[in-house]
């Protein structure tokens, strides 16, 4: 058993002790008797009368003692701390107790049952007996070792009617899994977050990008060794070929970043053909060493990809990548080092940049990951799986939440406007981004960890004064219970946009920062898909619910297409306006062309267009046709048309 005891004079914590060491502690302290705590363990095998053994167990509450020194952290303490920043911003002892300790506890006791021995997923394997009360019949259904049913077993449920099977309803797939996976795991309601078996909490204070993504891709983190030669492999795949260079220029300037990122993704296809599978078989990916290339490819060149996409903005050139820097140190160097090569970012927001890599590089089945999965199972090139996993996180429901709180703490704009703001949310009448998971229904176990690397970051380069806001908006949130009761608490993008606006980057690029990292999930599933058995192309399901059957009119007897799925008028642009209102030449203009004319053809001599070429009067002026002039939408700006 173990029990809770206050030593001051020995680091000031509130601790829990095995049973061995009560008197001991007890004598040192000079407490009273310690109140006792039901048993948080259930393995009596590590259970022994040695007291170092006893002090193998795992804390279940450490409370800091705000005013006293403090001991070394252990993990735990970290874990303890994080948690209760989570609750009560910069809150002391006072302001955990009564409620916010029982939530505290119970969700560390969540966390802690998971670290021995993991419980029967989904209650363990069994069966279901499913009574059709339609027909009478009765069907048993297997509960597979995973806790999970194979949805098709549902498929054998048949009644009167058309004589086909149940389907199951699942829109947004809140409760379908398309694969198994030994990549990360969540437990929303206890907050927790792990990449292959390991907590993220302590992937963030140890690791290394890099690392992880080994660990991530390979199944296990690598050895000295193994980490060097990953690493040098990687940072040696950094550079763009000149023609993808090229492409990237000649977009637009003001073009969207992530739309950068995707069309250099889609160019780097093309530049790869030994790897397409269209080009050289559907077994070309069961090369291990191709496998390897193209992942080595992607993690290296996504940061140049994102440099880029950068200073196609900024009207610039970014600096070559420098093969000796570490990962999100030669980001940074190929974002500044353009006008000074011996420009050296600092190490300290490296880092920071490199952590918050770690903590977006995988997050289970999410939209974008299961897209990658969902274009691999048709047997696609691997940079068109991750281009179109990049094209599903650049909607803002997902990459871009990050920009949407940073634009909801704009229009906030002071800590006075809080309460009204409250209010809007409360009416539906305002939205509050940030706050709330899809799949973290008790915290998000990054939000802490990037609180943290903000005031890094913060104590740097000059602190963010909507800070004052984020923090008073996530205090607020949680004393009242309207947000308390439905569970919303700060996800991984309400602090991540305000680092990212401090270490310079603008709102739209946020999405990119989160791409670069993710590339190593995407990869990864890319790559475990390869080997799953029960792969399959995916093609769900649907629940028709159109017209039943219809007879094809002639066109004189149709009526009109009416109601709100007919297509609406489409604008034309002022572009288009300007070069319908021109003519058609249907003889030789007077003082006539530049060039001879032979019957109804006109044989230019302009320098620029069509040197040369004979142009009939029908397809000069192609706009002149109808069929071209309903399109257009747009401005009257150069692109418009």
């Amino acid at each position: 058993r173990a029990y809770l005891v206050h030593p001051p004079r020995l680091g000031g914590r509130w601790r829990v002790v095995p049973r061995v060491l009560r008197t001991s502690v007890a004598s040192v302290s000079g407490s009273v008797t310690p109140p006792k705590l039901p048993r948080v363990f259930a393995n009596t095998a590590t259970r022994h009368e040695n007291p170092q053994i006893h002090l193998g167990f795992h804390a279940c509450l450490l409370c800091v003692w705000n005013n006293l020194t403090m001991a070394p952290e252990d993990p735990a303490s970290r874990r303890v701390r994080a948690l209760k920043e989570q609750i009560v911003p910069g809150g002391g002892l006072d302001d955990v107790r009564g409620a916010t300790v029982a939530h505290t506890t119970e969700a560390l006791s969540n966390d802690t049952s998971h670290d021995q021995t993991r419980p029967s997923p989904g209650g363990g394997p069994g069966s279901l007996t499913v009574i059709d009360n339609r027909t009478g019949k009765r069907y048993h259904i297997p509960i597979e070792l995973g806790g999970y049913v194979r949805a098709n077993a549902f498929g054998k449920i048949t009644a009167a009617g058309d004589g086909n099977g149940l389907k199951l309803f699942d829109p947004g797939y809140t409760n379908t899994a398309p694969c198994k996976s030994r990549i990360s795991f969540i437990d929303g309601e206890a907050g927790i977050l792990r990449y292959r078996g390991y907590k993220i909490e302590e992937l963030a204070e140890k690791s290394a990008y890099l690392e992880t993504s080994f660990a991530l891709i390979y199944g296990d983190l690598p050895n000295e060794k193994q980490l060097s030669e990953w690493s040098t492999t990687i940072m040696r795949h950094s550079a763009l070929p000149v023609p993808v260079i090229a492409a990237l220029e000649a977009l637009p300037h003001d073009a969207h970043p992530m739309g950068v990122i995707l069309a250099g993704l889609n160019a780097l296809s093309t530049f790869h053909p030994e790897q397409n599978p269209a080009l050289k078989g559907s077994d070309i990916y069961n090369n291990h060493h191709v496998q390897d290339k193209q992942i080595v490819r992607i993690i290296g060149k996504m940061t140049t990809l994102a440099a880029h996409a950068y200073h196609r903005n900024t009207g610039r050139v970014p600096a070559p990548p420098n093969q000796h820097l570490g990962y999100a140190e030669n980001f940074l160097y190929m974002l500044d080092a353009g006008l000074d090569r011996h420009h050296r970012p600092n190490a300290r927001l490296a880092k920071a940049l490199d952590t918050m890599f770690l903590l977006h590089a995988e997050h289970e089945m999410n939209c974008s990951t299961a897209a990658a999965r969902h274009l691999a199972s048709s047997g696609v090139d691997v940079y068109s799986a991750v281009a179109g996993a990049v094209g599903a996180l650049y909607g803002p429901l997902h990459g871009g939440a990050n920009e949407a709180v940073l634009k909801m703490l704009s229009r906030i704009g002071v800590v006075e406007n809080i309460p009204v703001f409250l209010k809007g949310v409360k009416e539906k009448k305002e939205k509050m981004f940030g706050f709330g998971h899809r799949v973290y229904r008790n915290f998000d176990p990054r939000a802490g960890v990037i609180q943290k690397i903000a005031e890094e970051v913060f104590s740097l380069v000059g602190k963010d004064p909507l800070i004052d806001v984020a923090v008073a908006l996530e205090s607020a949130a949680r004393n009242d219970s309207y947000f308390v009761e439905r569970k919303l608490y700060p996800n991984v993008d309400f602090y991540s946009g305000l680092v990212y606006r401090a270490l310079g980057f603008p709102p739209e690029f946020f999405t990119v920062l989160f791409a670069v990292p993710r590339a190593t999930g995407y990869l990864a599933h890319w790559r475990e898909s390869l080997s799953d058995p029960d792969v399959k192309i995916m093609r769900p399901q649907q629940v028709y619910q159109g017209i039943w059957l219809r007879e094809y009119p002639r066109i004189r007897n149709r009526p009109p297409c009416s109601g709100e799925d007919r297509m609406w008028t489409v604008a034309q642009s002022n572009a288009s306006r300007r070069r319908l209102a021109g003519e058609t030449f249907d003889q030789q203009p007077p003082g006539g062309f530049a060039g001879e004319t032979t019957g109804n053809a006109v044989q230019t001599n302009y320098p620029y267009g069509f040197g040369g070429l004979a142009i009939s009067a029908e397809s000069a002026n192609p706009l002149a046709n109808p069929a071209f002039s309903a399109g257009g939408g747009g401005g009257g700006g150069p692109r418009g048309g």
